[in-house]
């Protein structure tokens, strides 16, 4: 695939904003992100790109050997036994080209009509991968919304799910994206190809898929930082984040990351939502599958934040947020705008860690200095403090409340707790009150912010906390 599309080329609903190419500043800047983004170790190395692919082709054997035995056992005729053929697709932020070190890769399965999902996918495929000294931390989940295969495969996590065609042979060219795939597909099969189809869309759709790459990236730290990434309790996903930002590449088609991302924040916070972000027009379709369509459906009225998929049937990726998280998000676009802002006036030194990171900055390393890394410093006032738990702390539930006093400390308490989500840990340590403080006193707040905050009975004071991860 072309790394960009031709330029005369429309891409969207609408003309571009602006054609404008960048300035020596925003090569500068661009630059930097990138810089940034390589010292937050975004990116995987050589040899763990090599072993993911390794991964695909050997799961994409182990597929092709699985259905010519089904086939055999089915007792189909020699030639389409001979013929019998499956194949792995992937799709997410692998086919994306934004996943980092660690990540799972999404991957999908299509098989011939004869290929059951129950018996066949989860029955002998699955026996065939749990036999294999190579998987490991196999999880069926066939009940699910979307049915999957959770394991690792030599120490790579994978997702794998099934699509059943109504073709007798699967061609090993076959393109996803004709909407003919869909004929005679079930609920589950049209949700399994739906990620795939999603993603190549998205691919087709921006004018420069590496600018888009480098921009997805940032934005995707960006919403895990500000605490907003996270679909199942009304914030973003990741289909969300590279649909809004392939909005933006289709509306500055020429602008490099920097760019890219100031205009983000500068677009997203003027958008009148919910008027819908689509990257193409939504397709009726012939097969009669249901789409987004707010005039005809009454649910799709009450969506708040619609973020529609290009690949037919649209549906809006975002459906999840609601009224509270809407306004938190506009809230964290108008921040990144402000800050944007003045990075382009130089009105500021800012670096890029100042859009990520509100008072937060990492422990400096230094002749005599202890071995500080993980070591993150928050400044904020009591209020602020208050209100980014408030606002961005997801497990917050009503009656629960901010304790606010003061309490002098002579020397520094470690505190550590196991959290009840994935048994991290975290450890809170040197709670120091900033020297600009009329009374010093030490703050001490537990690591798990749903029981009670220390604060000071000021009006604005500044506190520092240092957390440590372990």
């Amino acid at each position: 695939m072309a790394n960009k599309k031709n330029e005369g080329q429309r891409l969207g609903i609408t003309d571009p904003i602006s054609l404008t190419g960048p300035t020596y500043f925003d090569l500068c800047k661009t630059k930097q992100l990138q810089n940034y983004l390589e010292n937050a170790q975004l990116y995987e190395t050589p040899d763990e790109a090599l072993a993911r692919e390794e991964v695909l082709a050997r799961l994409d054997q182990i597929v092709k050997v699985w259905v010519k035995s089904i086939s055999r056992a089915k007792g189909l005729n020699e030639q389409l036994v001979r013929e019998a053929n499956a194949k792995i697709f992937t799709f997410g932020s692998y086919r994306l080209g934004v996943h980092g070190p660690g990540a799972d890769i999404d991957t999908l399965c299509v098989g011939p009509r004869y290929a059951t999902r129950e018996e066949d996918f989860f029955g002998e495929l699955g026996r065939m991968l749990a036999a294999m000294p190579e998987v490991t931390e196999l999880h069926p989940v066939p009940d699910a919304h979307v049915p999957v295969m959770k394991f690792k495969f030599s120490g790579v996590s994978i997702d794998l799910l099934y699509a059943k065609l109504s073709l007798w042979i699967i061609p090993e060219e076959l393109d996803l994206s004709h909407n003919s795939i869909l004929e005679n597909a079930d609920e589950q099969t049209v949700r399994s190809l739906n990620g795939c189809r999603v993603t190549d869309q998205i691919l087709r759709l921006v004018p420069n898929i590496q600018n888009f790459r480098t921009t997805l990236r940032c934005m995707r730290l960006w919403a895990k930082c500000r605490g907003v990434y996270s679909n199942v309790t009304g914030f973003l996903g990741g289909i969300n984040w590279a649909l809004l930002v392939a909005r933006i590449c289709q509306l500055y088609p020429n602008a490099l990351p920097s760019m890219l991302v100031s205009r983000f924040f500068r677009v997203y916070t003027q958008w009148r939502w919910p008027n819908p972000v689509m990257l193409c027009n939504i397709e009726e379709g012939s097969l009669g599958l249901q789409i987004w369509d707010p005039r005809r459906y009454h649910r799709d009225r009450y969506h708040l934040m619609p973020i529609i998929t290009p690949a037919y049937p649209s549906m809006n990726s975002s459906y999840n947020v609601s009224s509270s998280t809407l306004q938190i998000l506009s809230e964290e676009f108008q921040r990144g705008n402000d800050i944007c802002m003045a990075m382009e006036s130089n009105k500021e030194d800012l670096e890029w860690d100042t859009l990520y990171f509100m008072g937060l900055k990492r422990k400096q390393q230094g002749p005599g200095l202890p071995n500080q890394d993980g070591t993150f410093d928050i400044r904020a006032t009591i209020a602020e403090f208050k209100g980014i738990v408030l606002n961005n702390y997801t497990c917050w539930k009503s009656g629960m409340e901010i304790r606010a006093y003061g309490h002098a400390q002579q020397a520094p308490v470690n505190k550590t707790d196991e959290s009840n989500k994935g048994g991290k840990r975290r450890h809170l340590e040197d709670n120091v009150v900033e020297n600009n403080m009329r009374n010093p006193a030490e703050l001490v707040a537990p690591p798990i912010l749903n029981k009670c905050f220390a604060s000071v009975p000021r009006e604005k004071p500044t506190i520092r906390l240092i957390f440590t991860s372990l």
